[in-house]
């Protein structure tokens, strides 16, 4: 199979470095030349490495790109991690077409930053979705679908890992069945009728509020926490009588409270417990002035924190 990999972020170097020994050939890499890396090396810098053709990714707008694509026989395309819209063109141009990597089951949690959602609103199982690109994002035929449980101990880093190490494997699953017999690979429709799509929103503008359940303000902390990582949302955001604080790290203690919302009460190794509506929440991380710290140096018994403020 003649391969065409469209990738970032460290989902983008894992699905590279799946291809490297495989029998297919890979045509070229298309990534973002500038991009930072966050943690590691970026896709273009590992293609560079292992000495494939790097293409800069805003090349997948321009019809002109579908010329590219037939010139080097791309048999099927590939698409993981990266935001930019192929023009129609380009998708086109693939004998078998292009697929997507899509962290989030499909047809619902369809748009950006489908794990963060489903944390925030309590989602118990998570899923995986490869699926045929075609001009509405993420709506196309989903060719290979897997779900997952998500622990109450789980964050938005440990649930997008999850769904990487579950998404390039079923996309190896994809190249082999399309390298067998194409007519093979699954295409079943979505349900639109189901569908919902987000964009770059934050709910709740990223603000916290205590006057709500611990569960739902500690869903609100797990669906930013990539922590050591930047969070695409941010940290939901508190305030004090110092400033705006993030929370970054927090779990349900457990115990009830009558204490006002907001209150900070006692300090357990380096975590306080602030009260919600319901019950206390554990906070382990804080930010402040975009330095991580823990919350027992930042926190003290007896402060009353605010919601946050836009």
């Amino acid at each position: 199979m003649n391969v065409l990999l469209i990738a970032e972020q460290a989902a983008g170097v894992k699905m590279l470095r799946a291809l490297t020994g495989l029998d297919h050939r890979v045509v070229a890499v298309m990534a973002s030349p500038m991009k930072p890396a966050v943690a590691g090396a970026t896709v273009w810098t590992v293609a560079e490495s292992l000495g494939y053709p790097t293409w800069d990714a805003r090349r997948v707008t321009d019809p002109r790109l579908a010329e590219a694509v037939r010139a080097n026989e791309v048999d099927i395309m590939l698409n993981v991690h990266s935001l930019r819209i192929i023009d129609a063109a380009v998708l086109g141009a693939a004998r078998y077409g292009g697929y997507n990597l899509h962290p989030g089951p499909l047809p619902r949690y369809a748009g950006l930053n489908s794990i963060n959602w489903a944390l925030y609103r309590g989602e118990r199982i998570h899923g995986v979705t490869i699926h045929r690109m075609e001009a509405v994002v993420d709506a196309g035929a989903i060719a290979y679908q897997e779900c997952f449980p998500v622990e109450p101990g789980d964050t938005a880093l440990t649930v997008s890992a999850r769904s990487v190490a579950i998404g390039v494997r079923l996309m190896l699953r994809l190249l082999q069945t399309a390298a067998t017999d194409p007519s093979l690979v699954p295409a079943k429709e979505q349900d639109l009728t189901q569908r919902e799509y987000f964009g770059c929103q934050v709910p709740c503008h990223g603000l916290l509020t205590w006057a709500q359940p611990a569960a739902r303000a500690v869903d609100f902390v797990r669906a930013c926490d990539y922590y050591p990582l930047p969070s695409p949302w941010g940290h939901p955001r508190a305030s004090s009588a110092q400033g705006e604080i993030g929370i970054v790290k927090a779990s349900r203690a457990g115990v009830a409270t009558d204490a006002p919302p907001g209150t900070v009460g006692d300090t357990f190794g380096t975590s306080v417990r602030i009260a919600c509506d319901d019950e206390w929440m554990s906070v382990v991380k804080v930010q402040v002035d975009g330095h991580y710290a823990d919350a027992a140096d930042i926190l003290h018994s007896g402060m009353l924190l605010g919601d946050g403020q836009t």
